[in-house]
């Protein structure tokens, strides 16, 4: 070990192997640490899970170094098998066991070995492996061995990232990759998520993307197939004689699996890739996303809808899926795509009853993958910049008492989304009483003197969650001296874009990347009637895109009410470096005033907008897809910059 090693330990060696054969793989993992640091005594708490369908783990070894002497660990302690469900909090259940054991009396200074090997083997694969071996971006100083070994006849498919490639070992039956205090390695700042992927090997025995398609199809094929005298098929007449049109039933079919199966993620008995019946879903009315999506295949099926699976990625790691091989943990979740009058729709049967059959996938996707007889490929999911908001807030100031009296204000959020989907889960669960008493608590202070009404729906239409807060609550104006005032309107204002730069080291030539959204925030102020419009005046209008944003904000001054509406969207998530590097030197012209309107008594020529038509916020409907929080001339293409 060297004098100058620092960190919370040392790893002597750390070994992470992998075997194939025709009973599956075995996983060995070993290693022997110095521990230098109280921070990493945690390593004496040795965890171990499996599955009880595969082999029993195997224990070669722990033992503690100390002083010259070696003690076993095993001779004196033993492990504790538990059945321990670590997600029922989250509705799932694995069956997975785990063993404990915590190393006595391990101090700071001792190195600890510990050596064992699990088993995985799902049969669901039908013999067929996939999975990674990966060294992480930060490890502590040590030497580390990564091999991919198999018997005769077994070698899969495999590949590497290019910083593993040049490290390669490759034999007749394996690939080795040793490392002594490997460097921390870090993506590229702002980069899109494909360029994380680092000191990666992949393997797999699925020859590409669409035989693993195949492989899934069967499975979905036969749960979703109804015995003769099924109850399921008494359901799908009911909803069939109730609607003649075949998005009615769609939707009629996919609030039944919404609403009357909860879900719980079922991972028993190969359960985890496999799923269960859409008779054995429904009997027991529970069932995760694999059996309430058979459960709807079946539905869709005797309404004489086609309907297919497609596996997907719900947390967002699926850039740069289309160069990786086919494993199929890179997929967590799967829906049901229909079609319906001519066109695709997306249909998910986890999601709440009031989340309807749409054009796009509530959650993004970059690629997925349809589980097909014939075996299909992965399909890019195009982008496209939001039509409507996120999010928009609109707030009401009604101050034509005057300036120093308090206002009448009305709040509205409309949300959508995931985030409108799980307010819709949480405000529906109270009533009109509870919830008002909810921000009565929460936000009566300097916003609000008092809350008369909280009204909350779910506009199904819309898709979007919608909150209204009314009541009263002072108006800052500022004193500018002689009678003048002035107001900083909420949600007026941008802070100026960050500069997109990255260290000398890291590659100048990958894009940077933003993630998508749309917001959008709307005020009205309803001006004192003692005032007149000449004397008031507001910050300048702007329409400006810089790193593939829109920053648009419009006034307008019109029935003694000054409207302002201001919004953020994304158009381009990814702009090329030489576009980073141009728009970086436009930050310093950037305006980031905050939307103050000035009131002086003097009169003056009005000098509110710029000639744009402003809606306020209580003449338009601002559930609708055309709300006018985006440049108008720009709003579809986002490609003009100014």
């Amino acid at each position: 070990m060297p004098e100058a090693t620092s960190g919370p330990m040392f790893v002597r060696r750390q070994d992470a192997l992998i075997h194939l054969s025709s009973e599956g793989q075995a996983q060995y993992s070993g290693y022997r640490a110095k521990i230098l640091h109280s921070s990493a005594l945690p390593m004496g708490n040795i965890s171990i899970a499996w599955n009880p369908q595969a082999a029993a783990p195997i224990v070669h070894g722990i033992k503690v170094y100390r002083d010259g002497e070696v003690t076993d660990v095993l001779k004196d302690a033993s492990f504790e098998i538990l059945r321990r469900e670590n997600q029922l909090e989250a509705a799932k259940l694995d069956g997975i066991l785990t063993a404990i054991l915590r190393v006595p009396d391990l101090r700071v200074g001792d190195e600890l070995e510990v050596d064992l090997t699990t088993f995985t083997r799902d049969p669901t694969l039908g013999g067929n492996e996939a999975g990674l071996l990966f060294l992480g971006a930060s490890p502590s100083p040590g030497r580390y061995h990564l091999s991919l070994s198999w018997e005769p006849g077994q070698k899969p498919i495999f590949q590497m990232t290019p910083d593993l490639a040049k490290v390669a070992v490759t034999s007749e039956r394996a690939v080795d990759l040793s490392f002594d205090n490997p460097a921390t390695v870090s993506p590229p700042k702002d980069a899109p998520g494909r360029y994380q992927w680092q000191r990666i090997l992949e393997y797999t025995d699925f020859s590409d993307w669409a035989a693993l398609s195949r492989h899934f199809a069967p499975l979905y094929d036969k749960a979703a197939t109804l015995p003769a005298g099924s109850s399921l098929k008494r359901e799908a007449a009911r909803i069939a004689a109730a609607h003649a049109d075949p998005m009615a039933r769609a939707s009629a079919a996919l609030k039944l699996v919404q609403q009357d199966v909860r879900y719980i993620y079922v991972g028993l008995n190969s359960g985890n890739l496999t799923p269960a019946s859409a008779e054995e879903t429904w009997q027991r009315r529970y069932g995760d996303c694999k059996g309430k999506t058979v459960l709807l295949l079946a539905l869709l099926a005797e309404l004489g809808i086609e309907a297919k699976p497609v596996l997907v990625n719900s947390n967002g790691a699926d850039d740069g899926l289309d160069g990786r091989l086919p494993v199929p943990s890179y997929f967590d979740h799967v829906l049901v795509q229909a079609q319906i009058g001519g066109a695709t729709y997306w249909l998910d049967g986890t999601l709440p009853p009031v989340a309807a059959p749409s054009i796009r996938p509530l959650s993004r996707h970059s690629w997925v993958l349809p589980v097909t007889k014939q075996g299909s490929g992965l399909q890019k999911v195009e982008w496209k910049p939001a039509a409507t908001p996120d999010e928009i807030n609109l707030m009401e100031i009604d101050a034509r008492a005057g300036f120093d009296q308090p206002a009448r204000k009305v709040s509205t959020s409309i949300v959508r989304g995931v985030k409108g989907l799980q307010q819709q889960v949480q405000f529906s669960a109270l009533t009109p009483g509870q919830l008002k008493d909810a921000f009565r608590q929460r936000a009566i202070g300097d916003v609000w003197q008092t809350i008369d009404d909280v009204q909350w729906r779910y506009d199904q239409k819309a898709g979007a969650s919608i909150l209204m807060i009314s009541g009263t609550g002072t108006v800052d104006w500022d004193d500018d001296g002689g009678g003048a005032r002035s107001m900083s309107l909420p949600g007026g204002g941008f802070n100026p874009p960050e500069r997109r730069v990255r260290a000398k080291e890291q590659s100048a030539d990958v894009p940077f990347y933003t993630k998508p959204e749309y917001n959008c925030h709307v005020t009205t102020v309803r001006l004192p009637t003692s005032t007149q419009p000449k004397q008031w005046s507001s910050k300048a209008s702007f329409d400006t895109h810089i790193f593939g944003r829109n920053y648009y904000r419009a006034w307008e001054l019109r029935d003694g009410a000054i409207r302002m509406v201001r919004g953020s969207r994304i158009e381009q998530p990814e702009i090329d470096a030489a576009t980073a590097q141009r728009d970086n030197g436009r930050i310093a012209s950037f305006d980031n005033s905050m939307g103050w309107i000035s009131y002086r008594p003097s009169g003056q020529r009005t000098a509110v907008g710029n000639g744009e038509r402003v809606p306020a916020t209580y003449d338009f409907d601002w559930t609708a897809s055309d709300v006018p929080c985006a440049s108008p001339a720009k709003a579809t293409t986002g490609a003009s910059l100014n």
